[in-house]
């Protein structure tokens, strides 16, 4: 038997009571021609000894707690496939969920018309939440010119018409997504610094300079547990994404909008800090600033500008964010 099409990579930490389920949906594929390794940051719940009993995973243990985007690079190391799955522990599949990806960065002129297959380098899920299987979670990553970044369509009925319609979008959700490996080869994996969150922002920004193509395909779907791991709204995950949203501004965003950038940056932060009394992300941006000279050394050009999303009112971003049905209010 030879190598397989797909790799698809599972970081883990403290997974155990999500492994079974995500490990039996991925036995249940309709698409069979992939492989599965596991990079598990030192769980301490039973997952190692668990997932020792799979014969049908590789499993990449690890002494301490590496970060999300490490893990992710050490899983897309290990293997040698063309394609690279990524899929969060806490999710589980549908059946039909990797065949539609690949048909998707196969043909892509079956959904979106115009898109040249050789530069498709990335597919996206349609992310359901799992206690609310019929509300959107992500439909695929924006950003804006203020360098905002959220999932599409969160809060949207699942079956609506613009969930249902495949489009191009600016990236795809590290949760369940599928990659080209030339891509990666070409832009670089995950910025490891990163640790969590935003990473995988900053690879679909440098993807879109590069002049690669994300495709959001709502066929491959994936209920998912969120933050199972680092707790939604957690001081941890603000202080990340705080942080991280400094690195992923430097590295990438056009210096004319550094100062609308700032202006929406400094409105969230109050925002957060006098409506709910979270603070986290502005001890985030701090550490941020004073370590982005290393990144803005990172800077580089790019054959096209990113697709970006229209800005909105400051005080219409929170709505971004919601996990209610939103489309009645629009």
């Amino acid at each position: 038997m030879g190598d397989p099409l797909v790799s698809v990579i599972i970081p883990t930490m403290r997974g155990r009571r999500w492994l079974p389920m995500c490990i039996a949906a991925l036995r249940e594929q309709t698409f069979r021609d992939f492989e599965v390794i596991v990079v598990d940051n030192a769980s301490s719940d039973g997952s190692a000894e668990w997932l020792a009993a799979q014969p049908d995973v590789r499993v990449i243990r690890n002494a301490s707690n590496l970060g999300f985007a490490a893990a992710c690079n050490q899983g897309i190391r290990a293997g040698s496939a063309p394609f690279v799955a990524l899929l969060n522990d806490d999710t589980q599949p549908e059946p039909q969920w990797l065949e539609a990806l690949i048909r998707a960065m196969r043909e892509p002129q079956a959904l979106v018309a115009g898109v040249q297959s050789s530069r498709v380098g990335t597919c996206a899920s349609l992310m359901l939440f799992a206690d609310r299987p019929g509300v959107v979670q992500s439909a695929g990553v924006a950003v804006d010119r203020a360098a905002i970044a959220w999932d599409r369509l969160r809060g949207y009925p699942a079956d609506s018409a613009e969930v249902q319609q495949p489009r191009e979008v600016f990236g795809a959700s590290g949760g369940a997504c599928l990659y080209r490996r030339a891509m990666l080869d070409e832009v670089g994996l995950f910025d490891e610094r990163f640790f969590a969150y935003l990473e995988d922002v900053d690879l679909a920004w440098r993807a879109q300079r590069a002049g690669w193509h994300c495709l959001y395909v709502p066929q491959a779907r994936v209920l998912h547990n969120t933050s199972a791991t680092s707790g939604e709204g957690s001081a941890f995950k603000n202080c990340l994404l705080g942080r991280n949203k400094v690195w992923l501004t430097v590295k990438n965003a056009r210096l004319r909008d550094v100062p609308l950038i700032a202006f929406y940056d400094v409105a969230a932060v109050v925002y957060a800090g006098v409506t709910r009394g979270e603070w986290s992300h502005l001890a985030g941006r701090i550490e941020g600033i004073r370590r982005a000279q290393q990144f803005a050394r990172q800077r580089v050009g790019g054959r096209r500008a990113p697709a970006f999303d229209p800005l909105v009112a400051p005080w219409r971003v929170p709505r971004r964010y919601s996990s209610v049905t939103v489309c009645s209010a629009r």
